[in-house]
């Protein structure tokens, strides 16, 4: 399996209003660090840096990277 790398970038595009995108920090203890939220048919191109370890995606969207696309439905 190919390793994600800090410059890898995804793409994110909301298939209805309201699409939560919200940044996650690495260290000992995860917290939330900033949130977005996309409107229908809104892209979003997210990269992980030395502060966001996990990113999590509330409602539907379509997920694009490296390794394929995926559905959050």
């Amino acid at each position: 399996m190919q390793e994600l790398s800090q410059s890898d970038y995804f793409i994110v595009k909301a298939l209805e209003n309201g699409v939560q995108v919200i940044g996650l920090t690495r260290g000992t203890d995860t917290r939330f660090h900033h949130a977005e939220k996309l409107d229908e048919n809104e892209i979003m191109v997210v990269q992980f840096t030395e502060h966001t370890s996990a990113i999590k995606i509330k409602g539907k969207a379509i997920i694009q990277s490296n390794f394929g696309e995926t559905r959050n439905d």
